[in-house]
């Protein structure tokens, strides 16, 4: 069956501008091909000026400004919609409270779901507008009998098919990424840029959480959930050292374990779990992180969700790898067996299901089977 890029016609396009060199771009792009874009800010920050300059995220003062110099060169109207309160409800708070029951979340997954594809494109549908545009590395393809599906980028290095694998049917049939069909570097993008002359060419990136200031999640974390006090015990039960917290660690980490006893054989120790309920973070080695099988739940899928079992590959985190693996879904919730252990696997994480590159769905990670014993 013939694939060609999806929407085009001309459209009425609202494009998400946070200020940053890739939704300028995707911005200019989009107006180029003929569409009636509109350029849109996102306020998520009740107060901006306590954020950090440079962030990507839409959350400074100087990202508005400098999303809005962009649109001017581009010709477009220009607006800012202050979506703070939905932010703080639907990101932030969902990032705190995850942490807190020992899960580690994505907020750039969750602020796709929640506030680009959900809050700012029903807004936009309901103002008369198409479709968003956004400056993420994705494909929408359109099949010749209308149905949509959600792509890698051409440029794997640059892909971010992983966040926005909660996208379903209906916000992929109004979303627009216009720098997902080509291969370029980033630094083509930046010369496209400055050939525009869009000001944010030179402008760097951050790869940082936009809500965390000073990009210390440990700290914001213990200023919002306050300090408690626990043990951070081996596979044995063993008490090897202490914590401030719980939700200040993440399964699969290493650093600032601050364990004074060592292990016996001298290699480093993992995080292997973490359980809110007694305040208690498990360590052992490095073996005892193979995963074998997992559980997720809430899934989304971006089409007609899978029958029965099949064969796809798994991404785990928005830079990782794929793996093989056979997955199926199970009474509402998604079953995954890995070909070969994978290490590094977290609860709150979203495993998204590829078929060739084309994203099939994600799922939430509720349960791991380990390859040892369980701790």
């Amino acid at each position: 069956m013939t694939e060609t890029p999806a929407e085009p016609r001309r459209l009425r396009v609202l494009a998400a501008m946070s200020g940053g060199v890739d939704s300028a771009v995707a911005a200019a792009r989009a107006a180029e091909a003929g569409h009636d874009v509109t350029g849109v800010h996102l306020a998520l920050s009740a107060n901006p000026q306590s954020f950090r300059t440079g962030a990507r995220g839409c959350c400074t003062i100087e990202d508005s400004r400098d999303a809005r110099r962009a649109a001017d060169v581009i010709g477009i109207p220009f607006y800012v919609w202050d979506l703070a309160e939905r932010f703080r409800e639907d990101v932030v708070e969902d990032f705190i409270s995850e942490y807190e029951a020992g899960r580690t979340p994505n907020p750039c997954l969750r602020c796709n779901e929640k506030i680009k594809f959900a809050a700012l494109l029903d807004k936009a549908l309901a103002l008369g507008f198409d479709a968003v545009a956004t400056g993420h590395y994705a494909q929408v393809i359109t099949r010749e009998d209308g149905t949509r599906e959600l792509h890698r980028a051409s440029d794997m290095a640059k892909d971010q098919s992983y966040v926005l694998g909660v996208l379903d049917d209906r916000q992929l049939a109004h979303a627009l990424f216009p720098l997902g069909d080509t291969v370029t570097t980033k630094d083509e993008i930046r010369a496209e840029a400055e050939r525009r002359g869009l000001a944010v060419a030179k402008k760097p990136d951050s790869h940082d959480i936009c809500f965390i200031a000073d990009g210390n999640t440990q700290g914001f974390l213990a200023d919002r959930l306050g300090k408690a006090e626990g043990d951070i015990v081996d596979e044995s039960g063993e008490k090897v050292g202490t914590h401030e917290g719980a939700y200040g660690f993440t399964i699969g980490q290493r650093k600032g374990l601050r364990i004074g006893t060592p292990a016996p054989d001298g290699k480093p120790r993992y995080v292997l779990d973490i359980s809110p309920v007694n305040n208690t973070v498990t360590v052992g080695p490095a073996a005892a992180l193979d995963v074998t099988a997992l559980t997720a739940i809430k899934p989304r899928w971006c089409g007609t969700a899978p029958v029965g079992e099949g064969r796809y590959t798994a991404q785990l985190r928005a830079h990782g790898d794929e793996t093989p693996v056979t997955a199926e879904l199970v009474d509402g919730e998604l079953r995954v067996v890995f070909d070969e252990p994978v290490r590094g696997v977290a609860p709150g994480q979203a495993v998204v299901l590829y078929d060739g590159t084309r994203v099939v769905g994600s799922a939430t990670i509720a349960a791991t089977t380990r390859a040892t014993a369980a701790v």
